[in-house]
């Protein structure tokens, strides 16, 4: 699609660190909606926090903050070519444009900007969508609409369980929400750990499995993987999660430690051969090691490389280059890791079960979705984390732990500004810093106090380097940024202050879901599972996700 003259706009120098006003191209519905139809790569950016983009937005915009675009854009967008368009609010708001131009900044040669934002979308008809990792939910009720997930109301699991009966509950779940509240006697059990653990949990043929998450998503995805895998026991979702059980007014337990226990290796043989048969009917490709070498260098294509094992097998040794990526998680959260729409996805694990069963759903989810065949444990060279590409940081002055400690005794004279996510904050901040998003700095300063002395802090010092920039051009003077940020404080011994105590800025860098935490109010639950509930129709009207059910 050509673009005329008029088509680009400038972005004025609002950074200290900007050299010069910058041309960026702007595009349009159609463009936006071609490139999709046509499955072709773009990254769809929506460039707001995350409450707001909760609130509306296409389909698969990827919540890609502004705040802390430098922290996630070389993992996230591989390759420098890949074609970008920010997306914002539109009107007057000018996010978009100043995202567009720090990742022109950054290296990325294709970046424009949505015209208009959410309200051109919407103009031009587009489809919006409420909540978050919405592609991966619109999907799961794709599925159960199409192949009637058996499932069973919260009242049936309750009198199957006060009766005794041969039942194993799962909880498909990361661990630490399974330990926030569970299902009496569930066991905690990750999505992509099912079909390789459940078998060992369940021998016997008769045993009934029932598979629950918090909502409905992860429930019937691992409920049908368990189907698609050929177990032969009775499975079925718990309707609605603990969503459910909470509205049925049924007790959740809290802190419970119940894990999935490692299987046997006749297991492993048995498991690899389901996953790997489902993987063939979904239309999943195999690759070698010297395919997951060539395409590292992102050249012509974009692809993600995910390990599918658990954090922990990660840590303990993983392939170059990989990111651990439980595939449970994945499959639910594709948006968050993935936002390039079109890219190949590459993924391993060393018993053939997890990545294949994983990828058999991203391949529904119509992703060019490959598992690397022939890794051995040899092959698991590097331990730790991994590791996160990131830009170098802009010129700052740093001060030391030591040094501000020292100037934290005249505290009348300083002025600390926290850049933490808001839930890092209230767990803990230094005493007397105040909370600000760096979307949201200009009003935030209005809300602190003057001080000859700025220091900007995060939880490891790296964010508050970004925005060193920002805050000076802001205030109109240099700032400092504490090393090694609130986490070196602490270390060094000295107090944390906790609690919403001074907050310049509202916490919309976080969506409140109404299926966290254990007191949500009826109202907003219910209200979630209506919106699930009108997830299929919302796709049938958007018309661009290209998704199947096997």
């Amino acid at each position: 699609m050509s673009m005329k003259a008029s088509d680009t706009k400038p972005v004025e120098s609002m950074k200290a660190s900007d050299t010069k006003p910058v041309e960026i191209p702007l595009r349009d519905y159609a463009f936006v909606r071609a490139s999709l139809l046509a499955r072709h790569e773009i990254a769809l950016l929506d460039v707001r926090e995350e409450d707001p983009h909760a609130q509306a937005h296409p389909l698969f915009a990827a919540n890609f903050p502004l705040a802390r675009l430098e922290l996630d854009a070389y993992a996230k967008l591989p390759r420098r070519d890949v074609p970008i368009v920010t997306f914002d609010d539109g009107a007057n708001d000018r996010t978009a444009m100043l995202a567009a131009a720090r990742l022109r900044a950054l290296g990325y040669s294709d970046v424009s900007v949505f015209r208009d934002g959410l309200q051109g979308w919407i103009a031009a008809g587009g489809e919006v969508f409420r909540d978050v990792n919405v592609p991966s939910k619109s999907f799961g009720e794709l599925v159960e609409s199409k192949r009637h997930t058996p499932s069973l109301s919260a009242e049936e699991v309750q009198s199957l369980i006060e009766a005794k009966a041969d039942v194993v509950i799962v909880d498909a779940r990361r661990f630490d929400e399974y330990q926030t509240m569970s299902i009496p006697t569930a066991v905690s059990c990750p999505g992509a750990e099912l079909v390789l653990r459940v078998p060992d949990l369940a021998p016997r043929p008769e045993t009934r499995v029932i598979v629950n998450c918090a909502g409905r998503t992860r429930s019937i995805i691992g409920t049908q993987s368990l189907i698609n895998a050929g177990l032969p026991n009775p499975v079925s979702a718990l309707r609605n999660g603990t969503i459910g059980w909470t509205l049925a007014g049924q007790t959740l337990d809290k802190g419970q430690q119940r894990q999935a226990g490692a299987p046997a290796p006749s297991s492993v043989t048995v498991a690899a051969r389901r996953a790997q048969d489902v993987a063939n009917r979904a239309g999943v490709r195999r690759a070698t090691l010297a395919d997951a070498q060539a395409w590292q260098a992102q050249e012509g294509r974009t692809t993600y490389f995910f390990d599918a094992r658990t954090p922990e097998e990660f840590a303990a040794g993983h392939l170059p280059g990989f990111r651990s990526t439980p595939g449970g998680q994945l499959v639910q959260e594709t948006e968050m890791v993935a936002p390039v729409r079109g890219a190949r996805i590459l993924l391993v694990d060393t018993d053939g079960v997890r990545a294949n069963m994983t990828a058999s759903w991203l391949a529904q989810m119509a992703w060019d979705v490959y598992v690397l065949d022939g890794v051995t444990r040899d092959d698991l060279t590097q331990a730790g984390s991994g590791w996160a590409p990131l830009p170098p940081t802009p010129a700052h002055r740093s001060l030391s732990v030591a040094d501000f400690a020292v100037a934290m005794r005249d505290p009348a004279d300083l002025l600390v500004i926290d850049l933490a996510r808001h839930a890092q904050y209230v767990q803990g901040h230094i005493p007397g810093a105040w909370f600000a998003l760096r979307s949201q700095l200009a009003r935030a300063l209005e809300q602190m106090p003057s001080a000859p002395r700025v220091v900007i802090t995060c939880p490891d010092g790296l964010l508050s380097a970004y925005a060193a920039p920002d805050v000076s051009a802001a205030i109109g003077r240099e700032v400092e940024v504490l090393a090694g940020g609130t986490n070196a404080w602490k270390a060094a011994g000295h107090p944390l202050e906790q609690g919403p105590t001074r907050l310049a800025s509202p916490p919309l860098d976080r969506y409140k879901r109404p299926y966290e935490g254990t007191n949500n109010a009826r109202e907003a639950m219910q209200g979630y599972l209506d919106w699930e509930f009108g997830l299929v129709e919302q796709l049938r009207r958007d018309g661009t996700h290209h998704f199947t059910v096997i």
